[in-house]
Parts: C-alpha cells; sequence; structure tokens
C-alpha cells in the first residue's frame, strides 16, 4: 500500500494506492466518512473496501479529503470534497488508461460524495454505497442512477436512520432502468462494530458478481462527454 501525493484544487492530496500490474484491470477509488467527525482514509470501513477492491483485483486508491492527514487545504462543506474525488480519479485513470471498468465507493458522508461524482462521470459502472446519510443530504440529484450499485445500511444504526435509506432505495428502484441492489445488515450500528465481517462478505460477493457481469460489455472511455445534470444537483 504505497503512499502517494497527487495534486488537487487546494493542493496536496495524500493517498494510498494498490496497483495491479494488469494493463485491464479495473480501477476504484474510496471516499472516507466525515472530515468533521474523525474521518480518514485509514476509517475501518473506508479500509476494508480498499482491502475489498485490491483482492478482486482492482487498482484502487483511497486519499483524505482537503484538511485531513497530510492533504492541504480545509473542509469545504462537500463542494471541495467532490473537487478532491473528481481529482482523485483522474489521477487514478492517468495510472490506468487501460482499465476494464470504473468504481466508486463511500462510507457514510463519502457515500454522498460518491454518488455525486458517479452523476458526473460515466466511466464510473459501478458503486458501493455504504450507510448513504440519507436523512442529512439530499439525493434527488440520483435520477435516474446511471450505474450498478450496492447500498448497505445497518438496521441498529442510530447515526443514519434505516427507514430513510429504504426511502430513498424505493425511489431509485421506481426509475427506468435503476439497477441499484439493497442489503439490511442485521445487528449492525453506524460503524459495523460486530457486523464487519457480514458488511466485507456482502460487498465482496457484489464486487465479483458484477465484475462478471461486465466483462464482456464494451468498455466507457474516460474521455466521453460528462452526463447532463439535473439542474437542482446541489454541489
Amino acid at each position: 500500500m504505497p503512499e502517494v501525493i497527487f495534486q488537487g484544487s487546494e493542493g496536496r492530496i495524500e493517498g494510498r494506492y494498490h496497483h495491479n500490474p494488469d494493463k485491464q484491470s479495473p480501477v476504484a477509488v474510496v471516499l472516507h466518512p466525515h472530515p468533521l467527525y474523525g474521518g480518514t482514509m485509514n476509517n475501518k470501513i473506508a479500509y476494508r473496501m480498499y482491502t475489498s477492491f485490491a483482492r478482486a483485483g482492482f487498482s484502487v486508491l483511497r486519499f483524505n479529503f482537503r484538511g485531513v492527514g497530510r492533504s492541504m487545504g480545509k473542509f469545504d462543506d462537500g463542494i471541495g470534497e467532490m473537487t478532491d474525488a473528481a481529482s482523485a480519479l483522474d489521477w487514478v485513470q492517468l495510472q490506468n488508461p487501460d482499465a476494464s471498468s470504473c468504481w466508486i465507493g463511500g462510507f457514510s458522508f463519502g457515500a454522498w460524495i460518491s454518488l455525486q461524482l458517479l452523476m458526473r462521470r460515466p466511466e464510473i459502472e459501478g458503486f458501493l454505497a455504504i450507510s448513504p446519510p440519507a436523512n442529512m443530504y439530499d439525493f434527488s440529484f440520483l435520477s435516474p442512477c446511471p450505474a450498478h450499485g450496492l447500498i448497505t445500511q445497518g438496521d441498529r444504526d442510530d447515526i443514519v436512520s434505516e427507514p430513510a435509506v429504504q426511502t430513498l432505495v424505493d425511489k431509485l428502484r421506481a426509475q427506468k432502468g435503476t439497477n441499484v441492489e439493497y442489503k439490511v445488515i442485521p445487528g449492525a450500528d453506524h460503524y459495523y462494530r460486530t457486523q464487519m465481517e457480514a458488511l466485507t462478505n456482502t460487498t465482496d460477493e457484489f464486487i465479483a458478481r458484477k465484475l462478471a457481469e461486465f466483462k464482456d460489455r464494451p468498455r466507457i472511455r474516460p474521455d466521453r462527454k460528462r452526463r447532463q445534470l439535473p439542474a437542482d444537483l446541489p454541489i
């Protein structure tokens, strides 16, 4: 897990990067939870997602948002963090120009940012959204959700409301052509303290299954025109 430094709009961004030497390996970027509440790229769930992608054969990057660790800048209420995520995706794509597919993953606040990036970047084919804070942020920009994805949520989460996440999933599933799976992890709190293995098994199974489905699909080049965004996209 070599340390990497790449350039963001506010200067240096600190990351950890696992490189798969296969030039056509898929790529992924993992986003950590809220910086003002202790979120870093070393968060256990962010780290587990990172290792899940690496085990599945991805070249994968996790990084610290601006103002966290050695990353320059300061918290920007989601706007700057969205820019950081785009810079991270640009960097990992430059390292892997022949990647077979592109994924994004995020936990809590990181899930909110990752899904916004998904709407801007047509090359993203798959996503993991762990406990997206549907009771705290507006997710109406996912209209429609353009990629295959997995949303997970704990039924004992006292930070993110499970009914709010279920409502989000129901709205997504009502959209034509949407392919989003939802898994409630019994006994899991927001940090999956006693259910980390159940979460990891769920994400591992989803990644492996979707990679098999994507294998024979036409590749989407990263230089394609970006999606037309809803006028009310929050940032």
